[in-house]
């Protein structure tokens, strides 16, 4: 099993570097459900002096918002008619980690409880963490990593803004995928968040280009599925701020143009509450190695929601882009939604279908429910889909996000999984985009329709 990471810092030490004035700003944070961290700054001393002992709070409207923090109708647990009452952020201490590109800066992680301490049970992490509880009472442990890809402009954020988002000039001018060239022109940026998410407690693996121009990709060694959440979550974050400082923006989003899309690939496996191997046994994959694979891909189409959150994620689902379009598992085979790879002690499935864009504690929560939804029923593994996925014939994954609220909102597995306020709540999420999205008038419709219709 994994340990703590040693560069996290205790609350001991933290408050040995706040006495020596080497820190004296802490970012209490938690992620929403759009996978941003959101909170507060909060001065070292009163963090120490007040907040440890007495806690913080914010607006339970955090949890009920657009991603223009718009407030919406349609949720239980936060309207005008309950008067936007405030939820307490409670802290974890295991998550105090440095933030090096930030000055005497520290950030502390959260979960979210009502004022009386009950959970708040839509927060993504507390989601995560109810699938954990359920795979600790079977007696499994999950390890997980997520592979998370940016595109890279040579243009400021605010000036992207100003520009629509159109014609940004990309970091790179052409396919450097695995490109030692391509990734020397923006290797200051880089190595510069390698190292502050190194500092910051997370084991850095690499960095390498990918397909579409300026796309890269820096990686992460696997661990606790929560940890690895967290580290995600203040990667996403921080990736920008550097970018910001470097007077360049990059985008997670799932399709920003036509051409290759921003993944997400998720690996997990299980391990016994002992440490011991759960999907490798007498030199092949277990019984329960194939069970956790079938109820990932039983639930696939319901959960789809969880891995593929917005109206933008579908764009990615295209055939030939190594995105996948069929409900399908292969050994080693990048065209099918879960891809299975490693043996032994490495033994472990990607699961391919979240953008960039997926909040990582909702698709974590989901492939864990998923999985050990298919070994309490001792679900049956199809046989392996071997050649192009994409020809195959299998069962589609959800086109649209509308398409995916609908089996996500009246699948009796999600609500049996999840439970009826995290199913309601989340689709009410997917009905306020739609929303939203349905009252646009986009710049598509604008050139095919102005002057020629």
């Amino acid at each position: 099993m994994t340990t703590r990471n040693p560069r996290l810092l205790s609350l001991e030490q933290l408050r040995v570097q706040i006495t020596e004035g080497h820190v004296d700003t802490v970012v209490v944070a938690f992620t929403d459900m759009q996978g941003r961290l959101q909170g507060k700054r909060l001065h070292a001393a009163y963090f120490l002096d007040v907040v440890v002992h007495q806690g913080t709070e914010g607006c339970n409207y955090l949890l009920s918002v657009d991603v223009d923090m718009n407030t919406v109708d349609g949720y239980a647990m936060s309207s005008w008619e309950k008067g936007y009452g405030d939820m307490e952020f409670a802290i974890d201490f295991d998550t105090i980690r440095r933030l090096d590109h930030l000055p005497a800066t520290v950030m502390v992680q959260c979960d979210l409880v009502w004022l009386d301490h009950a959970p708040v049970v839509q927060s993504p992490r507390t989601i995560l963490k109810a699938q954990v509880d359920k795979a600790a009472a079977a007696g499994f442990a999950a390890l997980a990593g997520t592979e998370l890809e940016f595109i890279l402009f040579d243009t400021t954020y605010e000036q992207a803004w100003r520009d629509n988002y159109q014609g940004l000039p990309a970091a790179n001018q052409y396919n450097v995928d695995y490109s030692i060239v391509g990734t020397t022109r923006v290797e200051p940026l880089l190595r510069e968040i390698r190292n502050t998410m190194y500092a910051a407690g997370m084991n850095v693996e690499g960095a390498k280009g990918e397909c579409n121009f300026g796309q890269h990709e820096i990686g992460f060694l696997y661990d606790d599925v929560v940890v690895t959440a967290d580290n995600h979550a203040v990667y996403k974050t921080a990736a920008k701020e550097i970018a910001a400082q470097h007077g360049k923006a990059l985008t997670f989003m799932a399709k920003y143009d036509e051409r290759e899309g921003n993944s997400c690939h998720i690996h997990l496996s299980l391990r016994g509450t002992d440490g011991s191997i759960a999907f490798w046994e007498d030199g092949a994959r277990s019984a329960v190695y194939d069970q956790f694979i079938a109820g990932i891909l039983a639930t696939m189409r319901d959960f789809t929601l969880l891995y593929a959150p917005n109206i933008n994620s579908y764009k990615r689902f295209a055939d030939g882009s190594f995105a996948p379009t069929t409900v399908a598992w292969g050994l080693d085979n990048r065209t099918c939604a879960v891809r299975l790879v490693g043996h032994g002690p490495s033994a472990r499935l990607e699961n391919r279908v979240p953008g960039g864009d997926t909040n990582p504690y909702l698709s974590l929560a989901a492939m864990l429910g998923g999985g050990l939804y298919g070994i309490e029923h001792q679900l049956e593994l199809e046989p392996e889909q071997t050649g192009n996925a994409y020809a195959s014939g299998k069962p589609k994954v959800p086109t649209t996000l509308r398409e995916a609220r609908d089996a996500f909102h009246g699948s009796a597995i999600a609500r049996a999984v999840l439970g009826d306020d995290v199913v309601d709540h989340y689709t009410n999420m997917a009905d306020v985009e739609l929303k939203a999205f349905d009252a646009a008038v986009t710049d598509w419709e604008l050139r095919r329709g102005f002057e020629r219709m």
